[in-house]
């Protein structure tokens, strides 16, 4: 089954969408409302479950060539410098660094130019049995199928899904930053009592770098926020301090914490969600993108696959409804194990990474995360029909 698909978002979901809808044989737009793209965030890792979905789209070449491998969640670190758990000296890390913008761009490059249109806001949506109807700045246009992967507060689910609950905070706050430097430095994850400070390395000479912290109410914003980050981190071990010097102060972002409860329902005849726009999630497990990545290979291989396009939205939706919820809700109990438990978890966490070997973290590591990183995505074959 082929068709016309609307692509609602021009993030790294919304193009990963298109590009998996373009590769099983169905034309797509791509309705993005900023007139231009810039830099947004700083930097992601990806995970082996996320890498293979971007094979699937037929750029793991590519997603290699602007990425660095990093071992941030085997090397835990106290404020102090203290070791709690070092990195494997031997094997392949199991992480891929991105800056944000390199990999929004490798999936813009892997569209032709006429499928993406910026400066183009929707305002509306209507469907019956055949097609579903996009009103947006620029007229009114049909299709067989939309997509909406325009993020946590996303338009496309306010109209189709009115009941649905609003995004909730999560108490807590993030600094995320660029340093340019020579300093050789390896992924890291360094745990403080109420913020942790994660490193990753994103490019020859570039990391990036990101500060949680608890936060009692979200929308609190100051004059000079690299300031901010270095008050909070004072004292804290080397690197630190030199990437915080090394990091331009526009390069500096602040966001605030949200979730979205869990929704009943992905799609809705023939129109789905995808990505933050369906199961926004904390940063906790590193698979936001990763998951709206492997949201865009199921969509196409199900429509595919399908009869109709209902009944390839509910396969889809069968799919990674239980899947993403899970991945959410994880992200979200390890966050707040980070960031807003009281002192007691916190020494116990300490005392726990302390007293493990690294060698055994080592191998139990890919069993805890087995079932997030071992996902296989589905072929992409075009459609027979």
């Amino acid at each position: 089954m082929t068709g016309h698909a609307i692509v609602i978002g021009g993030g790294i979901g919304g193009l990963a969408a298109a590009v998996a809808l373009r590769r099983v044989g169905w034309r797509v737009d791509v309705l993005e409302r900023v007139h231009a793209f810039g830099e947004v965030g700083a930097g992601l890792s990806q995970s082996p479950n996320a890498m293979r979905a971007l094979a699937e789209l037929g750029l793991a070449g590519q997603a290699e060539a602007v990425s660095m491998p990093t071992w941030a969640t085997h090397a835990m670190r106290l404020p102090s410098g203290r070791h709690l758990m070092r990195a494997p000296t031997g094997g392949s890390p199991p992480l891929r660094a991105f800056r944000r913008a390199a990999l929004h761009r490798l999936l813009l490059r892997a569209l032709p130019e006429d499928v993406v249109h910026t400066g183009v806001e929707v305002t509306g949506l209507a469907q019956d049995s055949g097609k579903v109807t996009v009103t947006c700045t620029t007229g009114r246009q049909d299709a067989d199928l939309v997509v909406g992967a325009d993020g946590i507060h996303s338009l496309t689910r306010r109209l189709a899904w009115p009941q649905a609950p609003a995004p909730r905070f999560l108490g807590y706050t993030a600094w995320l930053g660029l340093a340019d430097t020579a300093i050789p430095v390896s992924g890291s994850m360094t745990l403080g009592r109420g913020r942790y400070f994660l490193i990753h390395p994103v490019a020859p000479g570039q990391v990036y770098w990101a500060l949680g912290a608890a936060a009692d109410q979200p929308g609190v914003r100051f004059g000079d926020e690299l300031e901010q980050v270095r008050r909070r981190v004072s004292g804290w071990h080397d690197p630190i301090p030199a990437l915080l010097r090394a990091t331009p102060s526009e390069r500096v972002s602040h966001i605030d914490i949200h979730d979205l409860p869990g929704l009943p329902a992905y799609t809705s005849g023939r129109i789905a969600l995808l990505g933050d726009a369906a199961h926004a999630m904390s940063p906790d497990r590193g698979q936001g993108a990763g998951q709206s990545i492997e949201d865009a290979v199921v969509l196409a291989a199900a429509l595919a696959a399908g009869t109709s396009v209902p009944a390839a939205l509910d396969a889809y939706d069968a799919q990674r409804r239980p899947r993403t919820q899970a991945v959410a809700r994880g992200a979200r109990q390890a966050g707040h194990q980070m960031i807003n438990a009281g002192p007691i978890t916190h020494a116990l966490t300490v005392l726990t990474l302390r007293l493990t070997p690294s060698a055994l973290w080592a191998r139990l590591a890919p069993r805890t995360l087995g079932p997030l990183w071992d996902w296989t995505p589905p072929a992409l074959r075009p459609s027979l029909t």
